[in-house]
């Protein structure tokens, strides 16, 4: 049975991180993940509440909700095998 995965990146608008890390995220999905995954963007510009709420005090931060453990990631996920490792993803090389 496949793993599905929850994913909500917190972001600040169109800055430069935050739109490489909605474009990384989305192409790890789509390469490694393809139909086993879900991606909501919380746009701290928008809604600070909630990210001081969810405890995220920097953007971009990636937050892996499941499967379980819940993981946070910082930065804009440009590393793609540092990322894979540290949600625990098998590498598939090209």
């Amino acid at each position: 049975m496949k793993r599905h995965f929850k994913f909500r990146l917190y972001t600040t608008g169109d800055t430069r991180n935050s739109t490489e890390a909605r474009f990384n995220l989305a192409a790890i999905c789509r390469n490694h993940l393809p139909g086993q995954h879900e991606i909501e963007i919380v746009d701290v510009l928008k809604e600070p509440t909630r990210a001081l709420e969810d405890g995220v005090y920097m953007t971009p931060t990636l937050v892996k909700l499941a499967p379980s453990p819940v993981q946070k990631l910082f930065g804009n996920l440009s590393q793609t095998d540092t990322v894979l490792a540290a949600l625990g993803l098998e590498i598939i090389k090209a």
